[in-house]
């Protein structure tokens, strides 16, 4: 049993490394829908025999323009009925490279869920911010790479459907306002790293459709093995205001992104498990100025039922 899922890990493990050798794109970690609850694989099953769940997690991502990035989060769900749950989680950013180094607080997700069937169900929740997304440093706005949230309160929609063992989910996530960021950067010297970055100075980001598919794994009673793939379509070019004061088109923003994921679960008993999650890309868009660029996802989360 071991032996074999072990040769599944490193068959697996090895395919993330070829894979982001050169590749960047959408960390699907950070825009936020996909890590919503009910959205990951397994997600309404995990607390079909108890009322409550807690979770706690960090993640690593390696970004564009020699930048790491840590995140952590803290996550509470409720299952009110048979019907009906509800999720909350809080999260956190920590942001370094280029002699920069930047943390705060990013967001709080609100969701309801509810049953349609067995097979079925809806999501209904927001993203509200913690931050502006204007963080300053010798008193020059920061560009997105460094903030700790987009900045924007969004609407989460979502529908997923089960074919079997085939998880399906099909969400939307669109900004419903817009961040205070008023990154130039022409405002940086020449010699400055960050005169490469994108200006995103009135910065307006486009919504986001993704649909994803998970396939679970049993191995025994302990182990579960769930490979996903997740399209990610940006629906919009995105945009900002010149130098000028002339709003322009942020051109190759617009479009998507394919992913892949895999997540391992290990039950430590009946109420507290483990999940390791990594994730890749196979397609990308050209531009990323929302920051939320990565070749390299890695996550660990703890969870206990009560």
């Amino acid at each position: 049993m071991l032996t074999k899922l072990s040769s599944y890990l490193i068959l697996s493990l090895g395919l993330v490394f070829i894979y982001t050798g050169n590749v960047y794109s959408q960390g699907c970690s950070d825009a936020g829908v996909c890590t919503v609850h009910s959205f990951k694989p397994n997600g309404l099953d995990s607390i079909s025999e108890n009322l409550n769940q807690f979770k706690v997690g960090v993640s690593y991502g390696a970004a564009d323009y020699s930048i790491a990035v840590f995140g952590t989060y803290l996550e509470y769900n409720r299952q009110l009925n048979e019907k009906f749950g509800i999720d909350a989680k809080i999260t956190s950013l920590s942001q370094s490279g280029n002699d920069i180094s930047s943390f705060g607080l990013s967001d709080i997700y609100v969701n309801s869920n509810y049953r349609i069937s067995k097979k079925a169900s809806l999501t209904l929740g927001v993203k509200i911010p913690l931050s502006d997304a204007n963080k300053m440093e010798d008193g020059r706005a920061l560009p997105m790479d460094y903030q700790s949230s987009l900045g924007t309160f969004d609407l989460v929609l979502g529908f997923g459907y089960n074919i079997g063992s085939l998880q399906l989910v099909a969400a939307l996530q669109q900004p419903l306002t817009q961040n205070n960021n008023e990154f130039f950067a022409e405002y940086y010297p020449l010699f400055s790293p960050l005169r490469e970055f994108q200006s995103t100075n009135q910065f307006k980001r486009s919504g986001d459709v993704l649909i994803r598919a998970s396939y679970p794994i049993d191995f025994g009673k302990k182990f579960r093995l769930t490979p996903s793939l997740l399209p990610i379509y940006h629906l919009a070019n995105d945009k900002y205001t010149n130098i000028d004061g002339i709003e322009l088109e942020i051109e190759g923003s617009q479009g998507l992104t394919l992913n892949w994921n895999l997540y391992l679960d290990y039950e430590l008993n009946n109420k507290q498990a483990l999940q390791f999650n990594v994730g890749s890309p196979f397609i990308v868009r050209d531009a990323r100025p929302d920051g939320l660029t990565r070749s390299f996802v890695a996550s660990l989360e703890y969870r206990i039922k009560f």
